[in-house]
């Protein structure tokens, strides 16, 4: 037998489900740079949720900069609750991205995180705002 098919795989219903609710929750890089290269920036707001100093070095164009250490109902007063808020951080070995979104959804607000986070949108060759200078590092 192949290891593939060594744990059978799920019924269609459970495979719906599942993935289903993986879209539910991330974003994947080329669909967020399609949408603003084509405009399409209602309805959502870019999150930076690493510190302001790995903000500035590179960002996500339109991104904002909300720390998650800083992220509290006081700090995140301000924002619309009637958006919802794409978390990205430095890369898969970075899981700011997870705890701003965990942060802002226990404040109420609807979220969803960006895959792979800003070192896969720079490898892939997307636009960054900010210094961009080599080295991106976590930052959190």
């Amino acid at each position: 037998m192949t290891r593939i098919l060594a744990v059978p795989a799920p019924a269609p219903e459970a495979a719906t489900q599942y993935f289903g609710a993986e879209l539910a929750f991330e974003v994947d890089p080329d669909d967020l740079v399609r949408d603003l290269e084509a405009g399409h920036t209602d309805g959502y707001v870019i999150v930076e949720t690493r510190a302001p100093e790995a903000f500035a070095q590179a960002r996500i164009p339109g991104a904002v900069n909300l720390p998650y250490r800083d992220m509290t109902a006081e700090s995140t007063k301000h924002l619309d609750r009637d958006l919802v808020y794409v978390c990205y951080c430095e890369s898969v070995n970075c899981n700011a991205a997870t705890k701003g979104a965990l942060k802002l959804a226990r404040l109420g607000f609807q979220v969803k995180r960006l895959s792979s986070g800003i070192t896969a949108w720079i490898a892939a060759g997307y636009p960054v705002e900010g210094a961009a200078t080599p080295g991106i590092r976590c930052a959190c």
